[in-house]
């Protein structure tokens, strides 16, 4: 049975820092903050081992109590990397969640029952702890039956090594198919891309979602950056950004480094300047203005960002802000459907 959960209001903030707000997590009792901590390209990788736990630290003090990270971040190092900062700190103070499917440095790949319970032991045992709040599956897996991928899963939840059990990038069909499935435990969450660029969700996930007990906990909500302002038309990539390091920069495509998208996005950052907000805050609130998503994930490489970032909890924009918003982006929305 689900324990009782703490959603970590015990954390310091200064009397200038509005505080992180919490939503409900589907139909789970966790409550996460609406800005979360992922750790994708970053922690393990691509960013110095003290900045990044700063970062975490940072994320802590500021009120994120929503942690991310997945097996292959990093061929498990992000996850050790984890699993060291967090030790001693109390597990109830913090959400975590992992995730299990494609292929580890050994080969390991999949959802099929051996990998499920494989590698849910391996992810407790980087991130040194009994349990992960929520388990994800971080594909759809097309070559393992649905009922075994399901009764797997149901195993480890019962088996106390996750709360929840949540997916990524799955087709509105097969969530349809594993919430209709009797006798195992379900979904609470979701986790696709969705940003101000990137709208696909909204075609039937979302709503689908909405009527089934399940939140999403999106990604890239800013666009790998992109939607911070950083990157400015004709000029190369900051030094220090995720687009300049080869170690990170590989999901930079064409359609993000366009001039005419950069272009957008400096008028972007005006609307946000009539707000008193940061064009970063502006990207986050704009996916938080859609009840459905409980939380945005952010990879951010330093602790400003962090604080940053959360300080987009509890922004609120109207409907004149929304429709100055779509007319600027106006040609660069995508409405592509899960990777899966």
């Amino acid at each position: 049975m689900p324990m009782a959960f703490n959603c970590g209001t015990g954390r310091t903030l200064t009397d200038s820092v509005e505080p992180v707000r919490y939503r409900q997590l589907g139909s789970s009792d966790l409550q996460v903050s609406e800005i979360s901590l992922g750790s994708w390209l970053t922690y393990g990788g691509g960013v110095e081992r003290a900045q990044a736990q700063a970062c975490v630290v940072k994320a802590l003090e500021v009120g994120i109590n929503f942690i991310d990270t997945a097996n292959v971040y990093a061929g498990g190092r992000a996850e050790e990397f984890l699993g060291e900062v967090l030790t001693g700190r109390r597990r109830d103070s913090f959400v975590l969640a992992t995730k299990v499917f494609f292929q580890m440095p050994n080969g390991d790949r999949g959802l099929s029952s051996a990998q499920i319970h494989t590698q849910i032991d391996a992810s407790l045992a980087r991130l040194r702890t009994e349990y992960v709040d929520l388990y994800q599956c971080h594909r759809y897996d097309w070559d393992t039956p649905l009922e075994e991928t399901m009764e797997a899963l149901t195993e480890v939840v019962r088996q106390g090594k996750a709360r929840y059990l949540g997916f990524s990038e799955w087709p509105v069909d097969k969530i349809a198919e594993a919430q209709a499935m009797a006798g195992v435990e379900h979904f609470v969450s979701s986790q696709p891309q969705y940003s101000m660029i990137w709208r696909g969700p909204e075609q039937d996930v979302i709503p689908y979602c909405r009527d089934h007990g399940i939140s999403q906990i999106v990604w890239s909500p800013l666009a790998q950056g992109v939607l911070t302002g950083k990157y400015k038309p004709g000029e190369p990539p900051p030094g220090d950004s995720r687009a300049a390091q080869e170690s990170m920069n590989y999901f930079f495509g064409d359609r993000l480094r366009g001039d005419r998208l950069l272009e957008q996005v400096q008028e972007l950052g005006e609307v946000a300047k009539d707000l008193g907000i940061s064009t970063a805050q502006l990207a986050l609130a704009w996916v938080l203005r859609e009840p459905n998503v409980a939380s945005a994930i952010v990879g951010a490489s330093r602790p400003r960002q962090v604080e940053d970032n959360a300080a987009a909890s509890g922004v609120e924009l109207d409907a004149a802000t929304l429709g100055r918003i779509d007319t600027i982006l106006a040609g660069s929305v995508a409405h592509e459907g899960p990777a899966s």
